[in-house]
Formats: C-alpha cells, sequence, structure tokens
C-alpha cells in the first residue's frame, strides 16, 4: 500500500497515481460521449430532453407503485391507438402532504402536440385504461425552433464562461498556473459529461436547461477551490523559494489548503445531498450534476492542477539545464 499520508499528504511523489486515476475516472465516460454521438440522431454527447429537441411530456400522477417492468404495456397500448415514437418513463415520487396518495409518476415524452390534440387524449385514455384515478399532473411541450435556439444559446453561454475564466485566469497567474488550471476545468466538465452520457446510455437520464445552469456552477466552483491553492502555492514561493524546492512547497501548500476545501466541499455536499434524497424529482438530475461536480472539483484541485504545475516546472527546470550545460 502506498504510503500517501507519512508527514502530510504527498501530491508530487505520486503524480504518476493521480494521472492514472484521473484516466480512470476520465475513460469509461469519453468512450460513453464517443459512442453516444455515434448513436442519437442528435449527435450529441448526453442524451439531451425537450429543452434542446422539442416535443412534449405528459406526466401523470398513480396511486399505484409502477415497475418498470410495465412500461412495454404502455408503449405498446400508444402504439395501437397511433402515438408512436413515444419514450415513457416511471419517476419514484417522494410523499408530501400535497400528493400524499401518489406512488408513481408515468412520465410519456412524444412529438409536439398541443394540449388538447387526439394524441394527447389518446395518451390520457391509455393511462386511465391502466391505472385508474391516473392525474395529469404537468405538460411541457417545446417547438422545435424553441429548442434549436436554446440548444445553440446554451452553449454560447458555456462557451463564453469558459473563455472568461481562462482570460481572467490568464491575466491573474502565470502561464504554468493558468494552463493547469484550464486543464482541471476541462478535467472536471468532462467527468460530469461522462458520467451522465453513462446515465443516459443506462438509464435513460436526459439533460435540460437546468443541466447547464448545474455545468457552469461547476466549472466556477472547480476554478474557485484551485485558485485558492495556486494562491498559498504563489504566496509559499516569496518566503521558502530558495528554502525548498518547487515540488516541496507544492506539497506543503496542498497540506496548508487541504482542511479548508475538503470542510468547504463537504459542507457543500452534505446540503446536496439533502436535496438529492428528498428533494423534488424535477430537480434531482441537476443536483446530481452538482454533487459530481463537488467532489471532482476538490479532486482535481489538490491532486490534479497542483501535480500538473509541478510537472510543467520540473519540465522548465529540465530545459533550463540543458541550455546551461
Amino acid at each position: 500500500m502506498f504510503n500517501l499520508f507519512k508527514n502530510g499528504l504527498h501530491v508530487v511523489k505520486y503524480r504518476v497515481l493521480w494521472l492514472c486515476l484521473s484516466a480512470l475516472l476520465l475513460i469509461p465516460g469519453i468512450v460513453a460521449m464517443i459512442y453516444s454521438m455515434v448513436t442519437y440522431p442528435t449527435h450529441s454527447p448526453v442524451k439531451v430532453g425537450i429543452d434542446y429537441t422539442g416535443g412534449t411530456i405528459m406526466q401523470y400522477g398513480v396511486q399505484e407503485d409502477v415497475k418498470n417492468s410495465q412500461i412495454g404495456v404502455i408503449r405498446a397500448e400508444l402504439e395501437k391507438g397511433g402515438v408512436s415514437g413515444t419514450y415513457v418513463q416511471v419517476l419514484n415520487v417522494n410523499p408530501t402532504a400535497e400528493n400524499n396518495n401518489m406512488k408513481s409518476i408515468i412520465s410519456v415524452r412524444t412529438k409536439f402536440i398541443d394540449e388538447g390534440s387526439k394524441d394527447a387524449e389518446i395518451i390520457t385514455n391509455v393511462i386511465n385504461k391502466e391505472y385508474k384515478n391516473a392525474e395529469l399532473i404537468q405538460v411541457s411541450s417545446v417547438g422545435a425552433t424553441l429548442s434549436s435556439e436554446l440548444f445553440k444559446k446554451s452553449f454560447i453561454a458555456l462557451f463564453i464562461a469558459i473563455l472568461g475564466i481562462i482570460i481572467y485566469i490568464s491575466i491573474r497567474f502565470e502561464l504554468k498556473y493558468a494552463l493547469s488550471a484550464i486543464a482541471g476545468l476541462v478535467h472536471d466538465v468532462l467527468f460530469v459529461l461522462g458520467v451522465f452520457s453513462i446515465l443516459g446510455l443506462f438509464y435513460n437520464v436526459e439533460v435540460d436547461g437546468l443541466f447547464l445552469t448545474a455545468m457552469l456552477t461547476v466549472v466556477g466552483y472547480s476554478v474557485n477551490d484551485t485558485i485558492v491553492t495556486f494562491d498559498r502555492i504563489r504566496e509559499n514561493m516569496r518566503y521558502y523559494g530558495k528554502k525548498m524546492t518547487f515540488g516541496e512547497i507544492v506539497d506543503s501548500s496542498v497540506n496548508q489548503t487541504l482542511t479548508r476545501s475538503i470542510n468547504t466541499s463537504l459542507t457543500t455536499f452534505l446540503t446536496l445531498a439533502a436535496l438529492f434524497f428528498f428533494g423534488g424529482v424535477t430537480t434531482r438530475d441537476f443536483v446530481l450534476a452538482m454533487m459530481l461536480g463537488v467532489l471532482i472539483g476538490t479532486y482535481s484541485s489538490i491532486f490534479f492542477c497542483s501535480m500538473l504545475v509541478d510537472w510543467w516546472e520540473a519540465k522548465r527546470q529540465k530545459k533550463l539545464e540543458k541550455q546551461a550545460a
């Protein structure tokens, strides 16, 4: 077993281990995203919801525990009625005073339809036939033009946010710090996207506008934690630059900020966990993205970004030594 924590946490000494761990975290998600882009009609790396593809979602609250095995029966009945290409999903419900009798939500997604159209009537009749006292609780519709525009603007917003962060870091820090922070940002975004790509392939989890909000928050959180560590490295360089090697300063700086990083992330994670387990169904995927972002952001700021800064400096020192020789 690696003696990782003897006399503090060793980031520099075991940087190969952190690189391997990052690869282990990212590669499955990257493979899933490539597969998704090849197989999905939208060619997107994740399974996108009606916010970005257009369509209608009708949700019905029922007083029975609906199993996933029963979805096929509903889909078959809808096809017999002339409503094809539907996606049916069962959502679990946390009982509250308002929905005390509601045990499951049946979500039916189809092409864009009007609420009072024949297709909407067929869907309602099929659900009422299979489950007595089913209640239509929500209808969401997004047109193809609006969804396409929203998809473009979402990516523009994400690009502008990342570009702004890159410019800020490049101005405030040296090049090695800026590039390491940017690499950490990409690392964190790829991880969250990869997890949701896998969830989309195996559990039909779709992303929507809330997911973009979560990604923007993850980007900001990740960079904030990294900047705290980098500030401590720069500060220690002023006082110990002639007494300690750069690698020793990195290790010392990480250990000095470790408690702060863990405490901040833990309190945030616990709050999000409460929302995930006891909050509403509609925000669960958003909260999950935030939880994953907090975890990977903490990991990358401590291990990945700090390790990259040391690696960059080691390469620079070797280059200087060669030039001097």
